[in-house]
């Protein structure tokens, strides 16, 4: 086996011991003290975000179109149970246009099936505060060859949606498997995060809803 593959195996099976056993431990607060090229930055309503978080026993569900020649057939109903771990990192301070003074953090999501730990689904992408204009942007990209921006008001509670524009994704998909628009919403308190994605989907000549929520619980700072 080689050396990248058995990094990737002994990380699966310890997450997989974690959810089953339950064996979780909390981190402490966000740091407020986080210091890039000299100068402490100030993450406002992102900085509880920061740190590492794994599924609260296994509560993640997907919701997707099922598969040719799966249980629930092509663009059925398709119920997948989850868990996960979001890592995610404090980023570098920008501004557009002179005046939009943003920050921002940078998350990786890896998602592995309950019934046999398989890694399922990957994703990266930015949380970016605007203070200029009190906004927070989610900028993601999933390896299917799509990528979105959605918008929405900071706080305990963000709902954001794709605007005009917000979703950009290869020719195939658009013509066989596009989506049309993307909701979240991300809530954080204390030590807990619960989110809902809704992923409008046009698939198999006919619109769906592809949704997915797990609540997550922080383990490193």
């Amino acid at each position: 086996m080689k050396p990248m593959k058995r990094v990737i195996s002994a990380a699966l099976t310890l997450v997989a011991s974690l959810v089953a056993t339950g064996t979780l431990a909390f981190a402490e607060s966000p740091t407020q003290s986080i210091s890039i090229n000299g100068k402490v930055q100030d993450y406002g309503p992102l900085a509880p975000l920061i740190g590492t978080w794994k599924s609260a026993s296994a509560t993640g569900v997907d919701v997707a179109p099922g598969q040719t020649g799966s249980a629930v057939g092509k663009g059925g109903k398709a119920v997948s149970p989850f868990y996960e771990i979001i890592k995610i990192t404090p980023s570098i301070p920008d501004t557009n246009n002179s005046a939009e003074s943003l920050i921002s953090v940078l998350y990786h999501q890896s998602i592995y099936r309950t019934s046999n730990h398989h890694w399922f689904h990957d994703q990266i992408g930015y949380l970016t505060y605007d203070k200029t204009n009190n906004l927070v942007y989610s900028t993601s990209c999933i390896p299917r060859s799509v990528c979105f921006v959605a918008e929405g008001r900071p706080g305990k509670t963000m709902r954001m949606t794709t605007r005009s524009q917000g979703v950009a994704q290869a020719q195939y998909m658009v013509h066989n498997d596009s989506t049309n628009s993307v909701e979240i919403s991300l809530t954080v308190s204390g030590d807990t995060l619960k989110y809902e994605y809704t992923t409008h989907l046009f698939v198999y000549g006919k619109r769906f809803d592809h949704t997915d929520r797990d609540t997550l619980v922080k383990v490193t700072k």
